[in-house]
């Protein structure tokens, strides 16, 4: 039996658990005078069966697809003689050659070899039955502890919320620890390529070039590993971008904020929200298959013959349109926390002993904005 059609037949006994302790449940109540005999409403009884039939049986299923692949290796290769097990030298291989030839990938006149190979279909056969014997029967051992279970004074409640209490934690557990393991991988390898390269090499470098062969009879043994063409390239390609994304950014949210009606802010803010959640790898095929190229079509097309479709002015561009929402998103709302009374009070030391024909509108609103964050800046600092 496959995996997935274990999975699922334990998901359908763990909701048929739940719907039946469920129902249980209530028709008790109902015969002991209501739901306030119960110690819990009949929704935890039918979540405590329901754990009980599915939990087990999945710690199971992760121990067993664990285990299971180094027991049928070693019990498989067991069998082989020795003269193979010498010849090759390499277990893994050949219990990966015994596999293939297992499943008709490849063909073999050697007798230990399809023997081997048969003994592995018989050991896979017999332990996906005894798998799916295992869990099925641990599965409905939970259903029927969890119908035991339902009693008045029982504290379903309790245990269903130390059961989530406990997922909760192991999943914070889970991405604690995988923010550690990435940082540690991240430090070792920097560790092993510093071992190699010197750190002043790396830091005042001006030529990158890593082309270090994979064997000795390889050509360009030695790379060169200057950061200082990364650093400037990404400088580079940020200015372009933040050229592009901070004026309109930051107009699109002056409009939203102070110029917009209701009826236009509330659709054009969801949709500058929606263009925030677009992933960064769509924006990067878009510039490499149709903003790099008509960029050195048109540096060809007037004159710039040495032009390339890998570009800083592509990627900056590209880059500017995709933190305009986050520019735009971010500047609106800072602008709409301003209070009232700050823009009021802002607005008059802007006016006061001028005359409103020196100055448009817009620039009026502009000063206005800036007193006022000043201002606000200066309260924030005052709070204890």
């Amino acid at each position: 039996m496959q995996a997935s059609t274990l999975m699922a037949l334990i998901l359908f006994l763990a909701i048929s658990a739940f719907l039946v302790a469920r129902k249980r449940s209530k028709e008790l109540a109902v015969a002991q005078g209501g739901l306030k005999s119960f110690h819990s409403r009949p929704s935890y009884y039918g979540s405590f069966a329901a754990i009980l039939a599915a939990v087990p049986a999945l710690i199971l299923f992760l121990i067993w697809n664990a285990v299971e692949p180094s027991l049928v290796q070693s019990l498989v290769l067991a069998q082989l003689p020795e003269a193979h097990q010498s010849s090759t030298g390499n277990t893994n291989l050949l219990f990966s050659q015994i596999v293939n030839i297992a499943k008709g990938i490849l063909q073999s006149e050697d007798p230990a070899l399809l023997d081997a190979a048969a003994h592995y279909t018989q050991l896979n056969h017999t332990g996906n039955l005894i798998k799916a014997v295992a869990l099925v029967s641990l599965s409905l051992a939970g259903c029927a502890a969890g119908w035991k279970f339902i009693r008045p004074r029982f504290k379903a409640q309790h245990y269903v919320e130390f059961v989530l209490q406990g997922f909760l934690l192991a999943c914070s557990t889970l991405a604690i620890l995988t923010s550690l393991g990435i940082v540690l991988s991240v430090l070792f390898e920097a560790l092993r390529f510093f071992q190699m390269v010197p750190i002043t090499d790396f830091i005042f470098g001006i030529e990158w070039s890593p082309q270090i062969a994979l064997r000795s009879d390889q050509q360009g043994a030695s790379g060169a590993f200057g950061a200082v063409p990364l650093f400037t390239g990404t400088l580079m390609i940020s200015f372009i971008a933040m050229l592009v994304a901070a004026p309109v950014g930051l107009m699109s949210a002056i409009y939203l904020s102070e110029y917009s009606s209701p009826r236009v802010r509330n659709v054009v803010k969801p949709v500058l929200e929606i263009l925030a959640g677009v992933p960064t790898v769509v924006y990067g095929v878009f510039a490499a298959l149709t903003v790099a190229p008509l960029i050195r079509d048109f540096a060809h097309a007037i004159g710039f013959d040495s032009a390339s479709a890998e570009s800083a002015l592509a990627a900056g561009l590209v880059m500017g349109v995709m933190i305009i929402p986050f520019v735009s998103s971010l500047s609106d709302d800072v602008i709409t926390a301003v209070p009232q009374s700050l823009r009021d009070g802002s607005l008059g030391l802007v006016q006061q002993n001028q005359k409103p024909s020196l100055m448009s509108f817009f620039q009026r609103r502009c000063r206005v904005l800036s007193v006022a964050y000043y201002w606000q800046f200066r309260a924030q600092l005052a709070k204890p």
